[in-house]
């Protein structure tokens, strides 16, 4: 059991301890709560585990007779202060999410007046947690209708309140990590058990192999389906639909399941409930022996490919020769474009720090999706999935690359430098040692071999490579210091190089200090329309612009964002930079600096190392204020200089 108790769980606890002389029936204290007595009894074994801590406290429950319990003076002291006096904070979060879910389960209107009486608050409160629902409900294409001494109810599809009813941790300000968990205090444990065992046993039978999160997912759907039907509020689905659900690989594994349910709850599922619980699975990344049922998917080919195809022009990577980026990406994309048909959102918990972390490669799926028959429009969510499996094959690639090339300097003889090369490769699998050579023979190897730095047992003046001392002996300590070092020539020499071809792009008439706008699309606009006034795009990249930011914010961190348009309207590659007077809202950051990124697509290398050296600088926050601080061109320059020393 978690130690955060629900709200009627406190208030159960509360009757009983503001009532300790008395002793209640179950179907009193379930009609005092408006829920059922299994409810309640199950309320009673959360709370009999909770209050162990408490010694002077028992839950008396004689059966026959009724339930009592006996507190000592100080600890109902404690147990109202600790646990049911919660902050006022947490009380009103608790109380939206419990408004929301009897509206989206409930198909009378429930009046204001019954809210209030059950929350002992004035209308004018409850008012405003309606507003608050009615706002969430747009995003699932639901509306909350509120009327005069009609009620309040909520009207919609019955496949998009149940997308709802699984998201209402989103009213909570849960994260999706912890949000599933939160839906299901909304369900008696024993049912969570069973349906729980019943998808393992599906997944056992048909080998199918899902994620915690996945699993946790359908659980949350399933649960959702079974009370639905036994509301008997089966989702519609039409006769075409039907015939093309049972025709799915995945309608036998829906089949073995709702029957397992069937008996165990006593119930039976609508043949639309057997085809909607068939489109989760299809929507649903699996692993099983599926191979060979996705390879003969035109559409799903079409699309891998030209994802990679594109990404591989815009990015100058060699995706196409990565086999496990085609099949990883196949499977996922199996799921999105299932999730698309069905209309099933996603949540993704770490878009966040994948816009901040990837920015470039963010981008640049973007600029492709839009550009993609079946995908265009897809949300940032789904996107920010698909920069993982193309990061991850960046990473096999650049794994691959050219290693790190080396001469060994030593002052002590042919064997110790040999012993010295044997240990470096050791430890040190990036590094190729060209050779073992002498003071005198450095220049001349350096001519012929063309080494990234030097590894030597004595000082050498006036190197013209970098160079590492390091013990005869390689101790610990050396091999921490080169690690360092390496490190540190990858890091100057690439970012001195971004950082100049940065600041070789920004020109003087496109700077603009000291902007003063409202709203993000006002400064996107503004930074559009004088790339336009230049030549450097045309009309059209105003509004793709535009579009493209309402997609999906581009705050970066730090205080940046990088709003960019479509390729296709761009005349010139350029870059229009605005320093805000005040920081304005950029979806859910705070944003100062702003990069209007217009880059033709045949640029890759140079978009590449743009994207690499403002994302560099999202990562050093005091930089970026320093920045923001920047009254004139040219003090800009100076400032974005200095970020690389």
């Amino acid at each position: 059991m978690r130690n955060k108790q629900t709200h009627r769980q406190k208030d159960l606890l509360k009757i009983l301890i503001l009532n300790k002389e008395k002793t209640f029936r179950v179907q009193e204290l379930s009609n005092l709560l408006n829920c059922g007595e299994k409810t309640i009894r199950n309320d009673l074994d959360k709370i009999e585990k909770f209050i162990k801590d408490y010694p002077s406290i028992k839950l008396l429950r004689k059966p026959g007779i009724g339930i009592s319990i006996s507190i000592g003076e100080e600890d109902q002291s404690a147990i109202f202060e600790k646990i049911l006096n919660a902050t006022e904070s947490e009380n009103e979060e608790e109380r939206i999410v419990e408004i929301a879910y009897k509206l989206l389960v409930t198909r009378k209107p429930i009046t204001l007046q019954s809210f209030a009486n059950k929350y002992f608050l004035p209308k004018s409160t409850i008012k405003k947690d309606l507003k608050i629902i009615s706002d969430w409900l747009t995003k699932y294409n639901l509306i909350l209708i509120s009327k005069p001494r009609f009620g309040n109810k909520i009207v919609g599809e019955e496949l998009d309140k149940r997308n709802a009813l699984a998201r209402l941790y989103e009213l909570n300000n849960h994260s999706y990590f912890s949000g599933n968990y939160y839906v299901l205090d909304l369900f008696i444990p024993y049912e969570i058990q069973a349906v729980k065992k019943a998808l393992l046993e599906m997944a056992k039978k048909f080998s199918l192999c899902f994620s915690d999160n996945t699993m946790d997912g359908l659980l949350v759907h399933v649960l959702i389906m079974i009370k639905r039907t036994m509301q008997k509020s089966p989702v519609a689905i039409p006769e075409s639909e039907k015939i093309e659900g049972m025709n799915r690989l995945e309608y036998p594994y829906a089949q073995f399941l709702l029957e397992r349910l069937e008996k165990i709850f006593k119930l039976r599922f609508p043949e639309e409930e057997l085809i909607y619980f068939t489109w989760h699975l299809a929507s649903s990344k699996f692993q099983s022996n599926e191979v060979d049922y996705l390879s003969s998917h035109k559409q799903l080919k079409d699309i891998v490919h030209q994802m990679i195809q594109k990404m591989e022009k815009l990015t100058i990577y060699h995706f196409s020769t990565d086999r496990i980026l085609f099949r990883s990406l196949s499977i996922h994309m199996h799921a999105v474009l299932n999730r698309l048909k069905y209309g099933f959102p996603i949540t993704n918990p770490l878009l966040s720090d994948i816009k901040k972390m990837y920015p470039y490669m963010f981008n640049m799926i973007f600029f492709v999706i839009n550009n993609i028959q079946w995908i265009q429009n897809l949300p940032e969510d789904e996107v920010a999935y698909i920069v993982l499996h193309f990061q991850a094959s960046i990473e096999r690639m650049e794994g691959k690359m050219v290693k790190k090339r080396a001469i060994i300097v030593c002052h002590l003889g042919i064997g110790i430098s040999h012993l010295l090369e044997a240990k470096i490769k050791q430890h040190f699998y990036e590094i190729d040692i060209l050779a073992c050579v002498s003071k005198s023979e450095i220049y001349d190897s350096i001519q012929k071999m063309h080494p990234d730095f030097i590894i030597s047992t004595i000082l050498i003046k006036d190197a013209p490579i970098p160079s590492f001392i390091i013990s005869p002996l390689f101790e610990e300590k050396d091999k921490r210091k080169l690690e360092e070092f390496i490190e540190k020539i990858h890091r100057n020499r690439w970012g001195q190089e971004i950082n100049d071809i940065l600041i070789s792009i920004l020109q003087r008439d496109l700077f603009f200090p000291n902007i003063k706008k409202q709203h993000r699309y006002e400064v996107v606009e503004m930074l559009s329309q004088i790339l336009v006034s230049k030549g450097f795009v045309n009309e059209k990249f105003v509004s793709s612009a535009v579009k493209r930011e309402k997609q999906s914010a581009t705050a970066i961190g730090g205080g940046i964002a990088i709003p960019h348009g479509s390729p296709s309207f761009i005349h010139e590659t350029a870059i229009a930079v605005a320093i805000l007077k005040e920081p304005i809202e950029w979806g859910n950051e705070l944003v100062s600096i702003v990069f209007l990124l217009a880059f033709k697509e045949q640029d890759p290398v140079i978009i590449k190392k743009i994207m690499a050296a403002i994302a560099a600088l999202s990562e050093f926050p005091l930089q970026a204020q320093k920045l923001q601080s920047a009254n004139d061109f040219d003090e800009f320059l100076k400032l974005l200089r200095q970020t690389n020393q």
